[in-house]
This record gives structure tokens, C-alpha cells and sequence, in this order.
């Protein structure tokens, strides 16, 4: 099973900014955490964070060919205004979970709306960085039992 974890902006800072709704670990830890979870699962994983919106399109649609099984994505702030995203997400047709650190229905009120969760097999929010390791134990179960 071939797993793309997608970070959209400002989540290259993690561990330095706004520890309180974020936590204090890094983006590269998150990343090898996960890398020795989906080695357990048998998966390979591979991990893309860009700040720019076309970047995140442009590695999404590079799987149109099927290529990889599934995408979490945490799209950060696009989350709430990245309709190309969504679009991007659901031409290449791969199950996708969208991932959170913190609860945004707790924060801001233009937090509240997700152009990408409708889309989504499922949403993970408020868990920290604990909520990739659920999508990926998530998104696991779901491939196994639709094959």
C-alpha cells in the first residue's frame, strides 16, 4: 500500500509556532513517526508540504495514473478557501482522510468550513499530531476491507 501524506502552509513551523494549538513537534518527527507506522502496516509512505497552493495541485495530480492508494492530507488555512484542492483531490479519485492538529471547530469562525471534507473518507481534528497516525490506521482498514 503506497500512502502520499500531504502538509499545506505553515505547517513546515511546527514545533515554532503557536504551541498551544499546535504542540511542540516538528514536522521531520511527525514524518519518521509515521514512516515507522506504515512500515508496520507494510505500506510505503511518502510526504509533500508546500506553502503555495498550485504546489500541493501539482503533487496531487501527479497520482492521476493510480500510482499511490490513498492521500492524508492537512491542507492547513487552504482548508477553508482552496477550491483547487478539492477539485485536485477529486480528479485523481483516491480515497483521501483530511487531518487536523487542532479542533478548528474550537478556534476562529472561518475555521468552521472545509472545502475539502465533504470529499474526504473521513476527517481527523483536534487529536494533535496523533491525528496523522489515526488517519493512517484509518485509511488502512478502509483499503483492506474494499479489497
Amino acid at each position: 500500500m503506497k500512502i502520499l501524506l500531504v502538509n499545506g502552509p505553515n505547517l513546515n513551523l511546527l514545533g515554532k509556532r503557536e504551541n498551544s494549538h499546535y504542540g511542540d513537534i516538528d514536522l521531520k518527527k511527525i514524518e519518521s513517526n509515521l514512516s515507522d507506522l506504515a512500515q508496520m502496516h507494510k505500506s510505503e509512505i511518502s510526504f509533500f508540504q508546500s506553502n503555495a497552493e498550485h504546489e500541493i495541485v501539482d503533487e496531487i495530480q501527479k497520482y492521476i495514473d493510480g500510482s499511490i492508494d490513498s492521500i492524508i492530507i492537512n491542507p492547513g488555512a487552504f482548508t477553508h478557501t482552496s477550491i483547487a484542492i478539492r477539485d485536485a483531490l477529486l480528479a485523481v479519485d483516491i480515497p483521501f482522510y483530511e487531518v487536523h492538529i487542532s479542533n478548528i471547530f474550537s478556534r476562529e469562525e472561518f475555521r468552521h468550513h472545509s472545502y475539502i471534507a465533504r470529499a474526504a473518507v473521513g476527517v481527523i481534528c483536534g487529536f494533535g499530531a496523533a491525528g496523522y497516525n489515526l488517519a493512517i490506521n484509518a485509511m488502512v482498514g478502509h483499503l483492506e476491507s474494499n479489497n
